[in-house]
């Protein structure tokens, strides 16, 4: 099953190390940072999961609650998280899915038989209050996510939803966002009173504080 931006993401009930959850109703009002591993107790996935404890704090701010994934067990997961916790210097209290079964990385296409038949890439879903996938990327099993990214696209997906913009490459808060060319000039002067450069007629720049 392939999902796209867009898609309502599949709900599922699932043991978790914070119990059982159903997935819409865990989330909530708010995102969610839907992320998977290959396994339990490898290198990677150990610093991942770490720094996605030791930022806690900056997905609270953004109202983004990380749920982790990994083909393990319940009883695996707790273990490991002892190692997470000593290794990173952090303490990790999210929830991490138990899915032995494969039945949620299947749902989710994290299985890809050209890796492994039985352990999950490096999926990552931003999922916003609607249930909407809104970003997908996909890590190959030896390369760590980007945290910095993760934060950033964040950012800018919940700053262009309050503000009907769109946001140029490598934007970062405080930058100038682009005004869509959906939104015609007349329309554009009530929302962006600040006014704009027009770069080009479909290219124009804005600050909004």
């Amino acid at each position: 099953m392939s999902l796209h931006i867009g898609d309502v993401a599949p709900d599922f009930t699932v043991a978790t190390t914070k119990g059982e959850i159903s997935l819409h109703a865990w989330a909530g009002e708010s995102w969610v940072f839907f992320f998977s591993h290959p396994a339990d107790f490898t290198p990677v996935c150990t610093t991942e999961m770490g720094r996605t404890a030791q930022l806690a704090a900056q997905f609270e701010t953004r109202n983004v609650k990380p749920l982790g994934l990994s083909t393990d067990s319940v009883e695996e997961h707790l273990k490991w998280i002892s190692d997470v916790n000593e290794t990173q210097h952090t303490d990790l209290q999210f929830p991490i899915i138990a899915d032995p079964d494969l039945k949620i990385a299947k749902a989710y296409d994290m299985i890809h038989p050209e890796q492994s038949s039985t352990e999950a890439v490096r999926s990552v879903f931003i999922i916003d209050p609607k249930k909407k996938i809104r970003l997908t990327m996909t890590y190959p099993m030896n390369v760590g996510r980007n945290f910095d990214e993760i934060l950033r696209v964040i950012d800018a997906l919940q700053f262009a939803d309050a503000n009907r913009i769109a946001t140029p490459a490598d934007w970062n808060p405080g930058d100038k966002v682009i005004i869509p060319p959906s939104i015609p000039d007349a329309e554009a002067k009530g929302l962006f009173p600040q006014g704009w450069e027009t770069v080009r007629p479909y290219l124009r720049l804005t600050k909004i504080k």
